[in-house]
C-alpha cells in the first residue's frame, strides 16, 4: 500500500535580503531533486488544475537555445528549455487569453533542473487578466540542504501586496501545495487510473463546449422539471458535444455548404439517426434536434419539458415502451445504419449492444448508471460473464483505487466483455461532464466474425425469453400525444 503524503506545511519567509526576488513562501519538498521537473512540468501543462477560470494551456513553441529576451538572467542558474504557451480562459467573454514563457533553469555545474520561471508575455493594449497573478515573473525553486526544501519567489509588480491575505500571496500557496502534491506522487510512481480524452482531443472538446454551452445555457432558465438543471442542461450538453464530435470522426461530411456560425452542419453524422433509449427528460435529444441531427428520443412515459422545448424537438420525442424480445423487428424504430444511445438508461442498459447488433446499427454509446443485467438486478457472482482476454481490463480505464473490485467497476467490465462478444470493437472514455457516473463504453467498429456475433447476440435475446422473467414495460399516459 502506498504511504499518504506527508502533511503539506507551508511556512512564510522572513528577512528576506532585498532584491529582484521576493520570496514569499517555502515548505519541506519531500522528495528529491530529481522528481521537480516531473512536478513542474505537471504544472505547466495543466494550469486548468489550479483555477477554475483557466479552459487549458496551448503549447506555442518550445526553445532549448535562443531564449526570448523576456526570460530573466538567474545568477546561479542557467536556462535549459523554454516552453512558450497560451494560457486560455473557461469564459472567454470575461477573461482574455494570456501568452507566457515557461524557462525552466538547472543551477551551475548541474544538469538537474531546479527551478522554474513563469513570465507573462504583456500586452500593451490590456493589464493582466483577473487569474495571473500582478508579476513580471513567478518562480519555483528546489533548494537542497540538510533539509530540502520548496519556495516560490515573485518579481512583482510596482504597489502589489504580499501579506496573507493578499491574492499573490494565496495563489502562491495554492500553487506550492500543488506542486508538493504532485512530487509526492511522481516519487510513488504515481499512474492516472482515469484517462480523459482517448477518442476525441481535449482541446476540440472544449472548444465546442464552450460554444454549445453559449447556445444552451438559457436551457437553466427554462427548465421545467423538478431535478437540478445546473445539473442535467451542463451534463447533457457535454455528452452532445462528445458525440457530436465522435460522429463527426466516424462518419463522411456532408455536402452542404460549410456555415462558419455553425459548422458541424455539414460533418458526418449516422446515416440512419440517432435512438436515445430512455430519453427522460429529452434534453439531450433536443439539444442534438436542435443543432440540426435526425433522431428520437424514446421513453415509456412523457416529462413536462417534452411539450416546452422548441419545434422541431416535440415531433421527435415518443412514448415507447421497447420490447427487446420483439428482436430483430420494429423496423420503423431501428432504421438501418441508427446510433444508439443509451445514458443512464437503467434497464436498457446491457441491452444496447444486442440491440445494436442485431438492428445492424452503426455504432453505440452507453453511459451506465444503475447496474442492471438483462432481466434483473446485475449480481457478480451469479450473473452469467464473457470471456475476455489478458490486458482487457486494463484498457477500459475504470478509475477508482485500481483494483476493479467494486460491484460499478465490475458491472462496467461486465459490459465492456459482453460488448466484444456481440462483435464490437471497444473504446472507453471518462466524458467531461458534472457526473460521477461519467465513464462511457462507445462501440463504432465490428471486429471478429459478424455471424457469430450475431448468433451471440439472437442467443441473449433466446435465453431471456425463455426464463420468461423479463416484462417489458407499458407505456405510460397518453402515448399516441407524442
Amino acid at each position: 500500500m502506498s504511504q499518504p503524503r506527508p502533511k503539506f506545511e507551508p511556512q512564510i519567509v522572513v528577512d528576506a535580503p532585498e532584491s529582484q526576488w521576493l520570496p514569499l513562501i517555502r515548505c519541506l519538498a519531500n522528495f528529491p531533486a530529481e522528481i521537480f521537473e516531473v512536478a513542474i512540468l505537471q504544472l505547466v501543462h495543466h494550469p486548468e488544475y489550479n483555477s477554475t477560470l483557466i479552459l487549458r494551456s496551448e503549447v506555442l513553441e518550445e526553445y532549448t537555445s535562443d531564449f526570448p529576451s523576456l526570460t530573466p538572467a538567474l545568477e546561479d542558474a542557467i536556462p535549459a528549455r523554454c516552453i512558450h504557451r497560451k494560457l486560455l480562459p473557461r469564459r472567454p467573454g470575461r477573461d482574455a487569453a494570456l501568452e507566457q514563457y515557461c524557462t525552466f533553469y538547472s543551477t551551475k555545474g548541474s544538469t538537474i533542473v531546479d527551478n522554474l520561471v513563469l513570465t507573462p508575455i504583456p500586452d500593451a493594449n490590456s493589464a493582466l487578466p483577473y487569474y495571473h497573478p500582478a508579476v513580471h515573473h513567478i518562480r519555483f525553486r528546489y533548494l537542497p540542504g540538510e533539509v530540502d526544501v520548496l519556495q516560490i519567489e515573485v518579481d512583482r509588480l510596482p504597489g502589489t501586496p504580499t501579506d496573507p491575505n493578499s491574492r499573490l500571496y494565496r495563489t502562491s500557496l495554492a500553487l506550492l501545495d500543488t506542486v508538493h502534491r504532485y512530487g509526492w506522487g511522481a516519487l510513488g510512481n504515481y499512474k492516472k487510473r482515469v484517462h480523459h480524452d482517448c477518442i476525441i482531443t481535449r482541446e476540440a472538446y472544449q472548444d465546442l463546449y464552450l460554444l454549445m454551452r453559449e447556445r444552451h445555457k438559457h436551457l437553466v432558465d427554462t427548465w421545467q422539471e423538478v431535478t437540478d438543471p445546473y445539473k442535467h442542461v451542463f451534463e447533457d450538453i457535454g455528452i452532445a458535444t462528445f458525440l457530436m464530435l465522435l460522429w463527426k470522426d466516424s462518419y463522411p461530411a456532408s455536402q452542404e455548404t460549410i456555415d462558419e456560425n455553425a459548422p458541424w452542419k455539414s460533418w458526418g453524422r449516422p446515416p440512419g439517426g440517432f435512438i436515445d433509449f430512455g430519453c427522460g427528460n429529452g434534453l439531450l435529444t433536443h439539444i442534438l434536434v436542435q443543432e440540426g441531427y435526425t433522431g428520437v428520443g424514446i421513453d415509456v412515459r412523457a416529462r413536462t419539458s417534452w411539450s416546452h422545448y422548441a419545434a422541431p424537438t416535440p415531433s421527435s420525442l415518443r412514448v415507447h415502451a421497447f420490447d427487446p424480445l420483439s428482436l430483430p423487428s420494429d423496423d420503423a424504430l431501428f432504421p438501418a445504419g441508427a446510433f444508439i444511445i443509451g445514458n443512464h438508461a437503467d434497464e436498457l442498459t446491457p441491452w444496447v449492444p444486442v440491440v445494436a447488433t442485431l438492428t445492424s446499427a452503426s455504432g453505440y454509446i452507453s453511459i451506465p448508471c444503475c447496474a442492471w443485467s438483462f432481466d434483473a438486478k446485475f449480481e457478480r457472482s451469479s450473473t452469467k460473464g464473457y470471456p475476455y482476454g489478458e490486458g482487457f481490463v486494463e484498457s477500459l480505464s475504470l478509475g477508482g483505487d485500481g483494483s476493479n473490485a467494486s460491484s460499478y467497476s465490475m458491472y462496467r467490465i461486465w459490459l465492456a466483455s459482453l460488448s466484444v462478444h456481440c462483435g464490437w470493437k471497444i473504446e472507453s472514455e471518462t466524458l467531461r461532464i458534472p457526473s460521477t457516473r461519467n465513464w462511457a463504453i462507445v462501440g463504432r467498429k465490428r471486429e471478429g466474425d459478424a455471424e457469430e456475433a450475431r448468433a451471440n447476440a439472437q442467443e441473449i435475446v433466446d435465453d431471456v425469453r425463455n426464463r420468461g422473467v423479463f416484462k417489458s414495460r407499458k407505456p405510460e399516459g397518453k402515448a399516441g400525444e407524442h
